[in-house]
């Protein structure tokens, strides 16, 4: 099994492919990195030998900002942008879109399951609510 930026790349799937399961390479970049390793397009991650598994791994670490180290400078970016107290700032601290996408209605993923408002419990079936 291919070990690389400390993520097992699954076995029988094109290489192109297992690229993707690394944070921060898509297929663009995956079919780049195999086209510079000089590696076949259809070869799977099983018949991959050493040599090209550290050819992977080289080209990875030299020219792409994968896994810890994106995943850091993503959150250090939006611990920036909280800290300037800008727009987008304060809609990633209040948790709501930050992208301009309208929230009176859906925007239910970053905003969380709805809260009720008014009663804490619904009337029991049959009874009236009391004029």
């Amino acid at each position: 099994m291919a070990r690389i930026s400390g993520v097992d790349l699954p076995r029988n799937k094109r290489v192109e492919i297992a690229l993707t399961y690394i944070f921060g390479i898509g297929r663009r970049n995956a079919r780049d990195i195999v086209v510079a390793a000089k590696i076949d397009q259809a070869t799977r991650t099983d018949n991959l030998t050493e040599e090209q598994v550290a050819k992977l791994r080289e080209i990875i670490d030299r020219n792409y900002k994968v896994e810890g180290d994106l995943r850091r400078e993503v959150s250090m970016n939006i611990n920036r942008l909280m800290d300037l107290g800008c727009y987008r700032g304060i809609r990633h601290r209040k948790g709501l879109p930050v992208r301009g996408q309208r929230t009176h209605t859906n925007a239910r993923t970053r905003k969380g399951p709805k809260r009720m408002m008014g009663r804490s419990t619904p009337a029991a079936p049959g009874h009236s609510r009391g004029r």
